[in-house]
């Protein structure tokens, strides 16, 4: 398979699916550039290496065609700027004669955006015609937004195949990948997943799949309480899906058949509302008093979090333990994070995904000490769920 370090860019135009899906202001101003950032490695090697660097991404939910507010224009001086003053061009569209024209022309060191990809239906449809159009502006393409590697989309998985030979990911994708696959495919051991969040529902694939991978599963946030419920435990009005009770005893009993050590909280912080200012104690898990609820771990589970985080070789978190954004509910959440650094250091390698973890890890200021962090939403999800993702999948060649 071609590498970005292998490839030879020389007097090529390069193709790259980015994610620039950036906020823009009333004013059409960037206001968060990091995705735009991401792939500059990848950007700037193309040009290092003799090529023009032709990028193609989507922005925003357009809903019928093109929508100046959509338009990929408003990015062009920025970028231009992030790549130390080159020649930024945009193309009027994605496809047809004048953007091939643009594309032919470009010169090595210059880049060219392709307006939204998702002005066309065809986009998101995965229409091959379409993506044979895509295909026909670049001598290669590179696969560079890991967060829609989950969709077949036509620029990130079917014009695969009009590039047998030349298809590659870019850096971004790479390390995403390779950092997954040291959690998913290749764990050193003990192997912990620490999952988080208010619903069981939407982590029961990745907690079955997990099952099959982990020595240890830690059961978070507002989610422990359909656990507890379903043990038999009195949760008074803490968030509980009765729906799902079933399935977390079967859950606790795969756990048992498969060895793996499920943890539960034993104790939890209960409030009599949910609010910063709530009247807060600490009780069982399982005995809390009638209309008050869990919004934290309590200490014993504190220490059993932290015992077997330390311990672990391989640590994957997803979702926080309590409701962290307010301060008397943060200290469960925040302990996770101070283990997970603590066992990064020793050797570990940790992977922290989803929206809520990454605000944690950032609202505590330990993202330098974990190994990898993940933005990567639905595509992150899917790969933990044992999904086989099309964008990764057509690069592959799967």
């Amino acid at each position: 398979m071609q590498t970005i370090e292998t490839y030879d860019f020389a007097g090529k135009k390069a193709l790259i699916r980015v994610d620039f899906n950036v906020p823009l202001n009333e004013n059409f101003e960037i206001t968060d550039d990091t995705r735009m950032r991401a792939a500059l490695p990848t950007i700037k090697k193309v040009i290092e290496k003799g090529g023009s660097p032709i990028i193609m991404s989507h922005l925003g939910r357009p809903k019928s065609g093109p929508e100046d507010k959509f338009s990929l224009k408003h990015l062009v001086a920025h970028l231009s700027e992030l790549l130390d003053g080159a020649t930024v061009k945009i193309a009027p569209d994605c496809i047809g004669d004048e953007a091939k024209a643009m594309a032919a022309d470009l010169k090595p060191g210059e880049v060219l955006i392709l307006e939204n990809l998702r002005f066309h239906k065809e986009e998101t449809a995965g229409d091959e015609e379409f993506a044979k159009k895509l295909a026909e502006n670049g001598d290669c393409w590179i696969m560079e937004a890991f967060g829609t590697a989950h969709r077949a989309h036509a620029s990130t998985a079917v014009i695969a195949k009009f590039f047998p030979n030349d298809k590659l990911f870019g850096y971004l994708v790479d390390s995403e990948v390779a950092s997954l696959d040291k959690v998913v495919a290749n764990p050193q051991r003990p192997m912990t997943a620490i999952m988080g969040g208010a619903k069981v529902s939407t982590k029961i694939t990745i907690i079955e799949n997990m099952l099959n991978k982990v020595d240890n599963l830690i059961i978070g946030g507002g989610m422990i309480f359909t656990f507890v419920k379903a043990m038999g435990g009195n949760i008074g009005s803490s968030l509980c899906e009765d729906e799902y009770l079933e399935l977390a005893k079967s859950i606790i009993e795969q756990a048992k058949a498969k060895g793996v050590n499920l943890v539960i909280a034993s104790d939890c912080v209960a409030a009599d509302k949910f609010a910063a200012d709530a009247n807060t104690e600490v009780c069982p898990a399982g005995d809390i008093k009638e209309g008050w609820m869990g919004l934290d771990v309590g200490p014993d589970t504190i220490a059993t979090f932290n015992e077997v985080i330390s311990n672990s070789k391989t640590v994957l978190w997803n979702g926080p333990a309590g409701v962290f954004e307010m301060e008397k509910f943060a200290e469960g959440t925040k302990v996770i994070g101070d283990a997970v650094v603590e066992a990064t250091k020793k050797g570990a390698f940790s992977l922290v995904g989803g929206g809520d973890s990454v605000a944690a890890v950032n609202k505590f200021g330990i993202a330098d000490g974990v190994s990898y962090i993940s933005t990567a939403g639905g595509a992150l999800l899917e790969y933990l769920e044992g999904k086989v993702l099309p964008g990764i999948a057509a690069v592959r060649g799967e």
